[in-house]
């Protein structure tokens, strides 16, 4: 093909952004030793800013957006990499500063792609996506360092959130007592289905709190940032770890180093954007391990691209439940 659909973010002159479904000629596609047939994306909270405009996540223009996508080989001169093979991508900066996965063909480096776990489709890999696959981060972080099922709960902040549902449904298969913290009360039943055996009032973390607190969790998985994280540490026990990974509520951090000082507790950051290629086959070789399908589904919304536009103002504002998978064929 010349030339493949896709949606296209350009920025005005007056720094407003537009972005339309529209005709990309493959000439323009970035460096890179794979092509990929794109069949399925997702909705992330980064791609929710992207859409909007709420913060700069775009730093090259006209982008493609998209932090992660799902398809098949087309074409590859990376060894080890061969058309017709299945492949996943997440983040290394696509749909920031290199074309995304909001399209029918992606090209990029070879290295950034992880071969399909065969315990999953492509739709169910978007399904995952980013946020699953840094949920997977975070849960094998609490992990290493030293947090074990029978040490008591461990509290997942955002929890119908997409990374916070697939931690809530990793934590659960792995043993662990888990707490779950939503502001949505309904939503009660979605997260005890998931594995949750608490269910944490948000109201409860959100707001200023002490410096240290009673010794609730013996560890957290934070993807709210702020009050929210602050008062995680505070009341974890001694010992504990708090995996960070999100800023839905600020990028600040209003704590004390009290937790840290006075319980041992450790605060370990979560990034996967840019980690490494072990990393990430351990993270995906965990979820085709313990994320069952039928927890995949219960947490999955599948829709047409065309509504990612649409739905980009509500997976900012938190009101989207779980995983939304978007077909691109």
């Amino acid at each position: 093909m010349t030339t493949f659909d896709a949606f296209l973010l350009t920025k005005h002159d007056d720094g407003t952004q537009h972005l339309d479904w529209t005709e990309v000629d493959e000439a323009d596609l970035m460096d890179g030793d794979v092509t990929v047939e794109v069949s399925h994306t997702t909705l992330n909270y980064k791609d929710g800013l992207a859409l909007t405009g709420a913060s700069p996540v775009v730093r090259r223009w006209p982008m493609i957006p998209g932090i992660d996508f799902a398809g098949t080989v087309r074409d590859s001169s990376h060894e080890g990499l061969a058309a017709g093979d299945a492949v996943v991508l997440n983040g290394w900066g696509v749909g920031e500063t290199h074309l995304g996965g909001y399209a029918r063909l992606a090209r990029v480096p070879g290295g950034w792609l992880v071969p399909l776990p065969a315990a999953f489709t492509p739709a169910q890999a978007m399904a995952i996506g980013t946020a699953g696959y840094t949920a997977a981060l975070c849960v094998l972080a609490l992990e290493r360092h030293g947090v074990s099922p029978g040490d008591g709960p461990v509290l997942v902040t955002g929890a119908t959130g997409g990374v916070g549902s697939v931690a809530v449904a990793l934590l659960a298969a792995a043993g662990h007592e888990v707490a779950a913290s939503t502001g949505k009360a309904d939503e009660a039943g979605y997260l005890e289905a998931l594995g949750a055996v608490e269910v944490v009032d948000r109201s409860t973390l959100s707001e200023p709190g002490r410096p240290l607190g009673k010794e609730r969790w013996a560890g957290a998985v934070d993807t709210v940032g702020s009050h929210t994280l602050a008062n995680a540490l505070a009341g974890t026990r001694y010992g504990g770890t708090v995996a960070a990974c999100g800023l839905v509520q600020g990028m600040d951090l209003p704590a004390s180093v009290a937790p840290f000082i006075l319980r041992g507790v450790t605060l370990a950051g979560v990034d996967s954007v840019m980690a490494p290629m072990p990393a990430r086959q351990e993270a995906w070789d965990r979820l085709a391990r313990d994320l069952a399908p039928a927890a995949l589904d219960a947490i999955t919304d599948t829709r047409p691209l065309a509504d990612a536009p649409a739905l980009a103002p509500d997976i900012r504002a938190g009101r989207l439940r779980g995983r939304v998978v978007f077909t691109v064929a």
